[in-house]
Parts: structure tokens; sequence; C-alpha cells
């Protein structure tokens, strides 16, 4: 036996920068404020600032000061390179396993655990760590992993132990132990892992070893009973590292997932607890993993089956009020294009129930530039713009449906989140204007002029224009009444003569005059006024297509 000692520095290295780490974090504790449990009572908490309070806060917590400076002590540091020597000159191998053992349980776990306790403090700041489902599968993985790590590494150290219970014994009824020596030469050795040496290079004082014994209590033919540790003689015999750290890993994790199935212990204690231990640990770990993925397919398949059923009820409720069958395709077709385009959740749903402030700011930031782009609400105060975004509700239209048709009431004016729509207006002499909306063009725009006519007539405009959706689009819109209080309650905003030449100049009928203005024969006289959007005028089949654009992508 002796001690790599290239690969005890590597893992003291990492040990050490892992310790760093949480030292910062103890470091940072002192400095870090916390909420009065005590104004938990009264009210909705208080928090500490008192240097002085906030360190015996952290001093006087159960996992606080001294559970942390636990987990940093040096202790696998010193043990590795001033114990084990030594432990390994006298020979003592039953020792030095029951030390590493100790020190795997004892500062390997606690590590883990604070590793883990302090991720999980973070996400309730940051809500990044662990806020998924996936995040929740990965670490329940690297759990199992982890513990196959701490379970076949506690194989591999009893399997040790077993081997030289075999060798002891054997010695004393063959009489030659004086022959046997278990420790090498040089009890640190330093050797590249990749090196094509074996282990024994290191050992060049090597005394008499006795090679009769070695065969019997390393192939396990013998009479000495292993039990669990029979698969690990291969293992111990081996002089590759790569075999040495992920075969206990494969074990773990093999006996971990089948339960423990495959285990024959002896009638030795310590094997037979280890055994329970295996079982019930990876029945834990099983019953967590499941209960992870069943959380994971409900959260994948709840919208899934959601849908199912809404189309289920459609179903049924248009074969009981027997509908024709374009009307019910023309209605799947809806179903399918607003789910694909919502996926599944109601915005407006989800945050109705938030505070009126809260709720204000999230429609500002989905519906702000959208409200900007109509022009009479470009020199409007935050305070209007605010009010026509809490108002405002999403539509999904599907494709090949008519929004509004030419002379039907306005009822609502739409804001084009995403998707295209077609405008056509019928003029005079068989002349038609076509007009493609996009995203961040709107509609409805009479609805502006009839808030702010006076006297006020309360039937509602009629459109000029008739609007069909060309793609599956996505919408906010204002309806009328919502647009009739705002310029009600700020009319000292909309009552100016700029705002109102802006409104008469943007109308769906100011756009008309213009299109016909162009439409017209070329006579001399005043310049035609400029056209908004993009606007075709054709005129029947054997006219030609005349188009001209505007700047502002509007009708």
């Amino acid at each position: 036996m002796y001690m790599d000692a290239g690969l005890a520095a590597a893992v003291t290295a990492l040990r050490t920068c892992a310790d760093l780490a949480h030292l910062a974090h103890v470091l940072l504790q002192f400095r870090l404020a916390y909420v009065s449990r005590e104004s938990l009572v009264v009210g909705c908490g208080k928090l500490v600032w008192d240097p002085r309070a906030i360190a015996a806060h952290y001093a006087l917590s159960l996992k606080g000061l001294w559970f942390d400076l636990f987990v940093i002590l040096p202790l696998p540091q010193v043990i590795f390179w001033v114990i084990i020597p030594k432990l390994i000159r006298e020979e003592q191998i039953k020792l030095i396993m029951t030390i590493l053992l100790l020190l795997f349980l004892l500062q390997f776990l606690p590590k883990v655990y604070h590793s883990i306790y302090i991720m999980r403090k973070m996400q309730k700041v940051t809500g990044y760590i662990f806020g998924t489902i996936w995040w929740g599968f990965g670490l329940n993985l690297f759990a199992y992993f982890i513990a196959s790590h701490i379970a076949g590494g506690c194989w591999y150290v009893l399997a040790i132990q077993r081997v030289a219970s075999c060798l002891q014994e054997d010695c004393k009824i063959k009489n030659t132990c004086n022959q046997i020596s278990l420790a090498c030469s040089k009890e640190m050795c330093f050797h590249l892992p990749w090196s094509d040496k074996n282990g024994l290079a290191c050992n060049m004082n090597l005394t008499s070893f006795g090679q009769q014994n070695i065969p019997d209590c390393l192939s396990g033919n013998g009479p000495f009973a292993y039990g669990i540790y029979k698969g690990a003689l291969p293992v111990i015999s081996s002089n590759s590292l790569a075999v040495k750290i992920l075969y206990p890993i494969f074990w773990g994790l093999m006996t971990l997932s089948t339960f423990g199935n495959d285990l024959e212990p002896t009638s030795n204690w310590l094997e037979v607890i280890f055994s329970i231990i295996n079982v019930l640990s990876g029945l834990m770990l099983f019953t967590l993993l499941i209960g992870n993925i069943q959380v994971f397919l409900h959260a994948v398949l709840a919208r899934k089956r959601k849908m199912q059923l809404r189309f289920r009820d459609m179903e049924w409720w248009m074969r009981r009020r027997q509908l024709p069958s374009r009307l019910r395709q023309r209605v799947r077709q809806y179903e399918r294009e607003r789910w694909a385009a919502i996926t599944g959740e109601e915005e407006m749903e989800m945050i109705k129930d938030f505070p009126e402030g809260l709720r204000r700011d999230i429609k500002r930031y989905l519906c702000l530039e959208l409200v900007k782009q109509v022009p009479l609400f470009h020199g409007m105060d935050d305070l209007i713009l605010d009010n026509i975004c809490d108002r405002l509700r999403p539509l999904v239209f599907s494709s090949g449906e008519k929004v509004i048709r030419e002379g039907d009431p306005v009822q609502r004016m739409v804001f084009v989140l995403q998707g295209k729509l077609r405008s056509t207006q019928p003029l005079a002499k068989g002349v038609v204007a076509t007009c493609v909306l996009g995203a961040g063009n709107f509609l409805g725009d009479e609805l502006l002029s009839w808030c702010l006519r006076r006297p006020f007539v309360a039937r509602l405009p009629a459109s000029s224009a008739t609007f069909e959706c060309i793609e599956t689009a996505q919408a906010f819109c204002l309806d009328a009444p919502d647009l009739r209080f705002i310029t009600e309650q700020f009319r000292y905003k909309f009552a100016n003569e700029k705002l109102k030449r802006t409104a008469r100049y943007y109308s769906s009928k100011g756009g008309a005059a213009a299109v016909r203005w162009a439409a017209r024969p070329r006579r001399r006289g005043p310049p035609a006024p400029p056209l908004r959007g993009h606007v075709h005028v054709a005129q029947a089949a054997r006219s030609p297509r005349v188009s001209s654009r505007g700047s502002d992508g509007t009708m």
C-alpha cells in the first residue's frame, strides 16, 4: 500500500478551493441583514441592519457559524499528508480504512448538504437556481450520482479492510506473518496516472512479499468469505486509477438502482448494516426520482390535457347544435391557431390578481410601444398611456377570418402585435384600395374622432373598410367604452386643436379622401395630400394598378 501523492495534491487543491468559497460565504453572513422573527407576528417583517445584532444572530443560529466552520475545517488535508503516511509505515490498514470511512461520512456529506443549502438560499434571492422542473430533475439525478459515489467509496474502503483481514488470518494460520509487508517502502509516491508503469514502480526496496499468499486473498477462491466485497477484488489488484475511481461509482449506482437485490452479505455485522443502508437509500432516492418525474410529466402534459378537453367540449357542442361542416372547420382552425399563439396560457388571467401597480407596470411593458404607434397618442403623458395600457386586452385572429366588415359599427381599436391583416376599401367608379397591416399597425381609428366629436353622438361610427386576417394574428384591443372613458377623464389633454387636427387627418375617412385624390385624373391644382401606409388602388380587372407609399406605415 502507498498513497498516490499526485492525486492527493489534486484533491487537496480542489478541497481548498471549495473551502475558500465557503469561507467567503461565512464572511458574507456577518454583513447580511436578516428578517426578525418577532416582527413577523404583528407585521410583514422587519430587516435588522445592526452589525452586532447580525453577528449575534449568525453565531447563535442552529445552521449558523459553528456548522459553517465545521464544514470548512481542513481535516482531510491534515489526514492525507500527516496521518495516513504514518499509519502506512506502521501497517495499520484497518485503522487507515476506518479513518477514511469516518472522514468520508463526517466531512464529505456535510459539505454536500451545505452546498445545496447555500444554493437553495440563493434561489430565494435570484429565483433562477432550481427554479424550474428541469433543475429539480437534474438535481435528483445529481443526488443519485453523489449517493452512488458515497456508496461505492464506502464499499471500496470496506473491501480493502476485508482483504487486509484475509491476509492477516492467512499469515496467522501459515506462520508467515514475518514475510508479508502490506506497506511499500515509499508510503508516498508521485507517478502520472497515464504512465505505463504500475504502482510497484514506486517500491524499489520491496521486502519479502509472500507471493504464495496473495492469489488466495485477491482471487476470492479461498475459504475466506468476502460477501458483497467479492466484486472489488479485481479493482483492488488493478493498477489503473480510472478503474479504481469509476468502478465503485458504477457499483453504487447499480446497487442503489436495484435496491440491493444482488447483494449477498455474510454474517459480519458491519456488512449487514452497510447492505441495509444501501437498500433504504436506493428506495428513498428512487421514490424522489419518480416523484420528480411525475411532477415534470404533469407540468408538460397538463396544457396538452387542457387543450384536449377544450377540443372535446367544442366538438360536442358543435355536434349538439348541428353546425354545418364549413363552420365546424372554421371553429377547429381558430382553436388550433389560438392555442398555438398563446400556448395554453391566458396572460391576462395570470396577472389579474396582481396588485394594481404591478399589473399596470406589466401591461405598460407589453403594450406601450404599440400604443405609441398611434399618432394621436404621441404627445400624451405617462398617466394617460398607463390608463390606456391597463385597459387593453389580448385578441387572436385566425387566418381567413374577417376582423370587421365595411359598414359595421367600430367597437374597438386593434393594435397588431404579430401577423398580417388586409384592408380593402371600395372607392368611386369601381376603384378598390387595399392596404396590408403588420406588427405595430392599428385599426379602428374612427373611434378617436367619435370620442372627440362635440356634440357627442352615442351611435358608434361605421367602418370605412373591410379588414381580413391574412395569417394568424395576435393583437391588443381597446374597447369603445374604455376609449371614451379615457377621453372624458382626460378631456383637458384631448381638447386642444392640434390634437383634433391630428385625429381628423389620421381618421379612416381622411385616408379614403387621400386615396380618392390619388386615384382621380391628374389636373392642374394643389398637390395631393400625402398617403399614409402602403396603399394599392385598383379599378376592376382592366384597370392598371396604382400604388403609393407613405412614411408612417399606417392606413
